[in-house]
């Protein structure tokens, strides 16, 4: 969130229409936490019970004081993060450490109002849905499952989690030891990082994973759907061709349908793995490189064009053959991320500016505006954004004061423009992976895993056992 890819010979490796490959399960408890409302209120008393994972089947029975490898819950169910970060098992079962992955308020099975929590006649249940509430549930836990007892607390997380992971060492560092911080655009900030950047890392990993005419190609395609969907016959013909559940009828459904596709993308880019994998939805290994096999050549016109971005698109879409329609609408493929709470968290802290220019990028021009932005969250949520509160809260790029944080990136990952690529101080590390693609560090061990992920695992292991060492 980019280096070249290699070896061609590859993109074909995986058909399309081929199963994904099981992944491996992890087993654990779930528990529940009883947390205030509102932890920052001596007036109000009420609370609501949060959900958490629990394991402690690697702990060395003789040793009482086990380290604890603490996951801090992004925007989903937290079982599904539980799934896809196999480096904390790893770990775990390596250092003897109790494994514990919290849910994040407002998301899974952790709503403060029950099925009432999003009611949008009730905006004042949104009050409580901020970072520092869901820090403070974290903080509470951990105290909880110490029971009195002095005991090392390792925080993990990946993206949002890893922001979590990072300001959670920085603002309870008396409670975390360290932070595993992987993929996390903690500087994906107004006034820290280019607008563009997101888009502009994406478009380099499209260029690079087949030819430039990849990206080519997709820059021209916008075009192409504009013009032909003009007409109502066009409209049918690229429901039709592009198997969408919803038929194309109006501007609006068109604009819908082609933010999807520059979500798919960016989701591509993301889960750009070595291997078959379902994070974002059932892919191949390298599916980029896989969908830009079909766009390998420059389209001699825009039939050609749209016939070819039918089958690319499919990669993502419909790998397993299995898919009835392409859901445009719903822009997450997967049931386990909760893009309407992610939406809120986006309409009072987490402002993150995207914007495009079509001139340098594969995607359509797009500004970012404050105002504009403001008004739609206004508008659907009753909520005003704070533009600057993160960085008066976590400091921003001023890191000095910070220790015991390890920032992994993947140069593969359009978030790494907004993470942190150079060290403040030789307390916070700061590790990139050339080949890796978002969070791909804390996923399960793979043996198509590039060198640069098997070398990154191995220093942050160190750096961690160092920490419980000291402790």
């Amino acid at each position: 969130m980019f280096a070249a890819l290699c070896c061609v010979l590859l993109v074909l490796a995986f058909a399309p229409g081929s199963k994904v490959l099981a992944e491996e399960k992890f087993q654990y408890a779930i528990k529940e936490f009883t947390v205030p409302l509102d932890h920052y209120s001596f007036l109000s008393n009420t609370s609501f019970n949060i959900r958490y994972l629990y394991n402690d089947s690697y702990v060395d029975k003789t040793n009482p004081d086990a380290p604890i490898f603490f996951y801090t819950g992004n925007e989903g169910d937290i079982e599904w993060f539980a799934q896809n970060s196999g480096f904390v098992w790893e770990l775990a079962a390596k250092e003897h450490a109790v494994v514990v992955f919290a849910e994040h308020r407002y998301y899974g099975k952790s709503l403060p109002y029950g099925s009432d929590t999003f009611n949008t006649s009730k905006p004042e249940h949104l009050a409580y849905f901020t970072v520092e509430q869901t820090l403070e549930d974290y903080a509470m836990l951990i105290t909880f499952l110490r029971n009195g007892r002095e005991l090392p607390v390792v925080a993990f997380g990946g993206s949002y989690g890893g922001m979590l992971a990072a300001w959670f060492r920085m603002k309870y560092p008396h409670i975390v030891i360290g932070a595993l911080a992987a993929s996390a655009p903690i500087l994906q900030f107004p006034g820290l990082t280019p607008c563009e950047i997101f888009n502009r890392i994406t478009t380099s990993v499209f260029e690079t994973a087949y030819n430039a005419n990849c990206s080519a190609n997709i820059g021209k395609s916008w075009k192409a759907f504009e013009t032909l969907a003009s007409t109502d016959a066009g409209k049918l013909q690229l429901t039709d061709k592009f198997h969408l559940c919803d038929p194309l009828k109006t501007a609006d459904d068109l604009k819908a349908f082609l933010d999807y596709l520059e979500e798919v993308y960016g989701n591509l880019a993301m889960a750009n793995y070595p291997y078959n994998s379902s994070f974002l939805a059932p892919l191949p290994a390298y599916p980029v490189r896989q969908l830009c096999y079909y766009l390998k050549d420059l389209a001699a016109n825009e039939t050609e064009l749209i016939n070819s971005m039918a089958s690319a698109l499919a990669v993502y879409t419909n790998y397993t053959g299995t898919t009835p329609c392409m859901d445009y609408k719903n822009t997450r493929d997967t049931a386990n991320f909760d893009d309407h709470g992610w939406n809120i968290q986006s309409c009072n802290q987490m402002v993150m500016p995207f914007c495009a220019n079509s001139s340098d990028t594969m995607y359509r021009t797009s500004t970012w505006n404050l105002k504009e932005y403001s008004d739609k969250c206004f508008k659907k949520f009753q909520l005003t954004p704070k533009p600057y509160d993160i960085v008066l809260r976590y400091g921003g790029r001023n890191l000095e004061a910070a220790s015991n944080i390890i920032f992994s990136n993947g140069l593969l990952d359009p978030w790494s423009g907004g993470g942190v690529l150079q060290a403040p101080n030789s307390e916070v590390h700061v590790i990139i992976l050339p080949e890796g693609a978002h969070h791909l560090d804390l996923r399960s061990s793979h043996s198509a895993d590039p060198p640069s992920v098997k070398d990154a695992r191995e220093k942050e292991a160190a750096i961690i056992k160092q920490w419980i060492e000291k402790f």
